[in-house]
């Protein structure tokens, strides 16, 4: 009896809060967004986020490639067909990266508040 004595007056509590005006905070959730790698190509090259989005390269081609930021400051091993890397963008900024095994290859991330 104690125990839904003890609900009621929270769901009460609860309730009388909410009527009040009360605002609460909802975590945002994080962003995903996806980069396909297909053809000897990123797909979009360029991408524009915000901050906190992961990004996750998907390769969808026959061969394996990798992702190397052009100031190496992040690198996947070689990806075979199907495998992905994922990074988070938390910086505002600009991200230049290419493929460590066919340099020609090359996307960007920019992240915008």
């Amino acid at each position: 009896m104690k125990q839904l004595a003890g609900r009621a007056a929270v769901a009460w509590a609860i309730a009388a809060m909410l009527g009040s005006g009360w605002a609460f905070a909802v975590p945002a959730q994080a962003e995903e967004t996806v980069v396909k790698i297909e053809n000897f190509t990123f797909n979009p090259p360029e991408l524009t986020v915000k901050p906190g989005t992961t990004v996750k390269w998907e390769n969808d081609d026959d061969i394996p490639h990798s992702i190397l930021e052009e100031k190496t400051a992040f690198r996947s091993k070689p990806l075979d067909t199907g495998e992905t890397f994922t990074m988070t963008f938390d910086q505002p900024g600009e991200v230049t990266y290419f493929c460590g095994l066919h340099p020609h290859m090359k996307g960007k991330i920019i992240v915008k508040p």
